[in-house]
């Protein structure tokens, strides 16, 4: 049996948490002891199938950070051939058939971005699963623990699915609590062959395409795996699991989810209330204090370059807000102020029209592309660890306190050979600092 992990996702109801190149799934959140769900997820897989029957369906941004989480739980030997790069996103339904044509095997789908404390009952219900998959779809409904209207329902009779139910007003969704409906997982069990028959009969653009589906992705329209496939099959089934389960879509299902203080309040260390109760507020500044005071029912979120207040009850619609931002090609949408890449990370300390100032910390044993700027000069100083440089024609090795200048056009490269971590401090001059101002000559991560 493999497992294919989907973690393409951009999470945008957890803006500024979650940007495009560091969403949802690859959050570090204090209540999950600093793992982000990608890491569970992945954890999860491990507990029913080897790591080699492990596959990740992701995009060219995050597959790095996928690489990235994987290394932080110490797994040293997970292939780059198992994480499969979609060229474009195209929703669900793709990426699954991406993941089924890759894998040989009976396939477990999981989400990267949903949060299950408990695996046990998901893990008994596989054999079941298998046996239903021979002939139908399987999906995994959760029974609900409360009318919520963020997540789709499944109206079943046993194990067989009547009807896919869209995100329902509380009304309905306390109708369809006593009508004991569940909750629609987004979590399938599919049998190879029996998925690319399914794939045939209701998308055979997409299934005449299978034998090189990579290299044609931009032929096939974007398509959910709910409305692609499942509410147009007749054959159906779902298994009911008794867990505790969320997608934890907005700051309010962060809130419902985790254990509060006396006052029912969701908070970080650094965070000081007065007066106040029912409040999320979470601040990933370490070394600021934010105090809260007067205010029930609110949801603070604070970073370094945003800053997020929201009634509780609003928090679907953060989602708006992105869209506003991204319509005015705010970068601060894509990119949190450190943003990681497959070498290590930079963290941009300064931007203003004519410089920017970067820390740029390299991970031991990693190395920089071999690159060029059009439009800008660069000033390295290290201030720890020992680099290695390339400067035009020259190699040199730079320690603490040492620098080196790079004009405009030379060819520069930066690693680290130690096994220590090395910091940078990068002076960028000129006239655009964009990172599409990067002419790449060589490069170890296949980057373009």
């Amino acid at each position: 049996m493999n497992v294919v992990i989907l973690a393409g996702g951009t999470g945008t109801r957890l803006w500024p948490l979650s940007r495009e190149h560091n969403p949802k799934q690859f959050i570090k959140l204090p209540q999950l002891n600093n793992e982000s769900l990608f890491q569970l997820t992945f954890k999860r897989a491990l507990e029913v199938t080897s790591l080699s029957n492990i596959l990740v369906v992701t995009n060219e941004n995050q597959k790095f950070l996928v690489m990235g989480a994987i290394e932080e739980l110490n797994i040293s030997n997970f292939s780059e051939e198992n994480i499969i790069v979609e060229p474009s996103p195209k929703n669900t339904l793709p990426a699954i058939t991406l993941g089924m044509l890759f894998s040989k095997e009976d396939s477990l789908i999981l989400s990267s971005d949903h949060f299950i404390p408990d695996n046990f009952n998901l893990i008994e219900s596989l054999e079941k699963a298998k046996e239903l998959a021979k002939n139908s779809l399987v999906t995994f409904g959760i029974k609900p623990r409360y009318p919520h209207t963020g997540y789709g329902y499944i109206k079943n009779n046993g194990d067989v699915v009547e009807k896919f139910i869209e995100k329902p007003n509380l009304e309905k969704a306390k109708e369809y609590l006593k009508e004991s409906y569940l909750w629609n997982s987004g979590m399938f069990f599919f049998n190879r062959k029996f998925f690319l028959e399914q794939l045939e009969k209701f998308q055979p653009d997409i299934f005449n395409l299978k034998d090189d589906l990579l290299n044609n992705f931009d032929k096939i329209k974007e398509e959910s795996i709910d409305f692609g496939l499942l509410e147009k099959s007749n054959h159906i089934s779902v298994i009911e699991l008794n867990l505790k389960w969320s997608d934890l879509g907005s700051f309010d299902s962060i809130y419902d989810e985790f254990e509060k203080d006396e006052n029912n309040n969701l908070k970080t260390n650094n965070v000081i209330l007065q007066d106040a109760k029912n409040n999320y507020i979470h601040s990933n500044q370490e070394n600021k204090i934010v105090t809260v005071n007067g205010l029930n029912n609110v949801i603070v979120i604070d970073t370094d370059d945003a800053l997020l207040i929201t009634p509780r009850e609003s928090s679907q619609n953060v989602k708006e807000i992105v869209k506003h931002l991204n319509d005015k090609n705010d970068q601060r949408t894509k990119f949190h102020s450190t943003v990681y890449r497959p070498w290590g990370s930079y963290t941009i300390l300064e931007d203003a029209p004519t410089h920017k100032v970067k820390r740029l910390t390299v991970l031991p044993g990693k190395i920089l592309s071999l690159q060029s700027h059009n439009y800008r000069a660069e000033h390295w100083t290290v201030v720890r660890g020992e680099a290695y440089v390339v400067n035009g024609d020259e190699e040199i090795t730079l320690k603490v306190n040492e620098s080196t200048y790079i004009p405009i056009g030379n060819k520069h490269r930066l690693g680290n050979k130690s096994k220590e971590i090395l910091e940078v401090i990068e002076t960028q001059s000129g006239s655009y600092f964009g990172e599409d101002d990067i002419i790449r000559y060589e490069d170890k991560y296949n980057r373009k």
